[in-house]
């Protein structure tokens, strides 16, 4: 199974049609698979929290979003999530790349692993841990139920779902 392909083949049986995504080693498949794709119009983001602002400008033009990006900047998003996305009650689902666990090669990338779940959770955002490529087959329902239920959602991918990390401290 293509992990990249069905990724963007559920946004699309989904109606989402807008991703925006900040630059991402783990998801660069995702993100080469979208650039690919005419059903689904893809633009890069500077910032995870201007991302979150087009995809809430997409929201109220009529567009089904999502984001893909990094834990790591999960912090600058705080703002944004709980005054626009939530407030509003905009569906977003969130495609976000977990660094910090067992076997990460890189120190700074444990901290905000160490603060990423306590975050979600004290903003009542559903969150999704995917840890084996067949988690993956759950895409689709998460994808139902943020636009069934009006709120975002995260889907946390850490490198072991990606096939672990190389010598150089990226995930294969």
């Amino acid at each position: 199974m293509d992990i990249n392909k069905k990724f963007a083949d559920d946004f699309a049986a989904n109606g989402v049609d807008f991703i925006t995504t900040v630059p991402c080693k783990q998801l660069a498949g995702v993100i080469e698979e979208l650039e690919r794709r005419d059903d689904i119009f893809h633009i890069p983001s500077n910032k995870e929290d201007e991302g979150m602002g087009l995809c809430a400008g997409a929201h109220m033009g009529g567009k089904r979003a999502a984001i893909i990006m990094q834990n790591t900047a999960l912090g600058v998003t705080i703002n944004t999530l709980a005054t626009l996305i939530q407030y509003y009650r905009m569906p977003l689902p969130m495609l976000i790349s977990y660094r910090g666990e067992l076997g990460e090669p890189v120190a700074c990338q444990v901290e905000m692993a160490v603060h990423t779940k306590g975050l979600l959770a004290q903003l009542n955002i559903p969150t999704y841990h995917f840890h084996r490529p067949e988690d993956v087959a759950e895409f689709d329902a998460i994808l139902k139920y943020t636009f069934m239920c009006n709120k975002p959602v995260a889907i946390l991918t850490d490198a072991t779902f990606w096939g672990g990390y190389d010598g150089e401290g990226d995930a294969k």
